[in-house]
């Protein structure tokens, strides 16, 4: 679908689900890419596949709520590399569904440090690099509870709204710099993050796909699409933007 050789693309939270396909998906069209995450084996495993069918990558074990990690992660990409041209920033947590007055400072810290600081963080250190490379294009992850509100889980909704309103600021910082700033705001989609929601609570599993326009949970592959487009020339007019894969569930 794209062509993207000769690219460097970064992929945060790539050791599983969406970021996982969307790194594989980025080496299917010819990028170079560099996998993040907290977890070192699985992003071992995610370069693994990607050389396995002829990509090339490495991965950097990286805790993108904390400047220092995200820094070396920016220096190990250029150094090796020299570049950098495409950024998804998709390293995030869920929330549990509790009520408010049970909910801890503890989970908020974790929630607010991982899904905006850990955006903000990415964002300070990736956009010198892709000046260097002369532009490029960023995705950050947000969530159809970006844009709606999300009863039960206020702190993880409160997170990816403010995801949208990084994506929208940098936009217009950057955007005659060469650099297009994007977000992705996928509805419930079938990854291990959804696997932890529904067995904590197997109800949910019936009200999601009930509250589905479409009748059923969306595939990684159907965001990585959208990803691979917003990373591509193809959207070379689009910046600012949110792009919703979630079935028109926001649209009911």
């Amino acid at each position: 679908m794209t062509t993207l050789s000769g690219k460097v693309a970064l992929v945060t939270g790539g050791t599983s689900g969406i970021g996982k396909a969307t790194a594989i998906a980025l080496a299917q069209a010819g990028a170079k890419v560099v996998v993040a995450g907290r977890r070192q084996v699985e992003g071992e495993e995610t370069i693994r596949q990607i050389q396995a069918m002829g990509g090339e990558g490495f991965s950097v074990t990286t805790d993108v709520s904390k400047e220092a990690d995200v820094q070396i992660l920016i220096e190990k990409i250029m150094t090796h590399y020299g570049r950098l041209d495409i950024a998804f920033n998709n390293a995030g947590v869920e929330q549990d569904s509790t009520p408010l007055a049970e909910q801890t400072e503890a989970t908020y810290d974790r929630i607010m440090d991982i899904n905006v600081k850990g955006v903000w963080l990415s964002l300070k250190h990736e956009i010198p690099a892709l000046l260097k490379s002369g532009g490029g294009a960023i995705v950050n992850t947000s969530s159809v509870l970006g844009l709606v509100g999300g009863a039960i889980v206020p702190i993880y909704t409160a997170s990816k709204h403010a995801v949208e309103g990084l994506t929208k600021s940098v936009a217009l910082e950057f955007v005659k710099q060469g650099i297009r700033v994007n977000a992705v705001s996928p509805g419930p989609i079938q990854t291990e993050m959804l696997d932890r929601l529904f067995k904590a609570n197997p109800k949910a599993t019936e009200d999601f796909i009930k509250g589905q326009p479409i009748g059923r949970i969306g595939m990684p592959s159907e965001v990585v699409n959208a990803v691979l487009w917003l990373c591509s020339d193809a959207s070379s007019f689009v910046t600012g933007q949110s792009l919703t894969v979630d079935g028109g569930f926001i649209v009911q």
